[in-house]
């Protein structure tokens, strides 16, 4: 029985499957998103994200530790650089997979994996989203005395202007 098992072994010995755990995230870190089936998605998921998590925290202690998971310079300025301020303030769950499909070839599931903060379409608010409305009444009434200092202060300037 497998009781808490994490691990999906893929179908690969321990070092094969290292190495492509090791390739798929440095992947991730490069691109914010790759594509690649279902079940090699949630099992880079639940590798990466824990280094995702020491990648918060920018000290040569914790640079070594993902780079003996990571093997790539490159992937670990960027981790360590653009990523960590991204993340800085989200307490978990940086990753996000969809699910694409089967594939024609050999009609595996087929999922997309990214980075949360990293997407565009979903990540941002945009600036409708943040004004609230309200239901309440005297919404307009606020408007009309917002409204009121503006139009003392042109009807001032064009009165200077017309006594000069």
């Amino acid at each position: 029985m497998r009781h808490g098992v994490k691990l999906n072994k893929l179908s690969r010995t321990a070092a094969h499957r290292k190495s492509l755990m090791s390739n798929l995230a440095c992947e991730l870190i490069s691109h914010k998103r790759i594509t690649t089936t279902l079940a090699k998605a949630k099992a880079l998921r639940v590798y990466v994200e824990p280094l995702l998590t020491r990648g918060k925290n920018d000290t040569t202690h914790n640079r070594r530790i993902v780079f003996s998971y990571l093997q790539d310079k490159e992937a670990i300025k960027e981790l360590f650089g653009a990523i960590s301020e991204k993340i800085a303030t989200r307490p978990g769950g940086y990753t996000r997979i969809i699910k694409l499909g089967k594939r024609h070839g050999d009609n595996a599931e087929v999922a997309l994996i990214e980075l949360v903060d990293f997407n565009e379409i979903y990540g941002a608010p945009t600036e409708k989203a943040a004004a609230k409305k309200t239901r309440r009444a005297g919404g307009a009434k606020k408007k009309a005395d917002a409204a009121a200092p503006a139009a003392e202060k042109a009807a001032d300037t064009t009165e200077e202007k017309s006594a000069e």
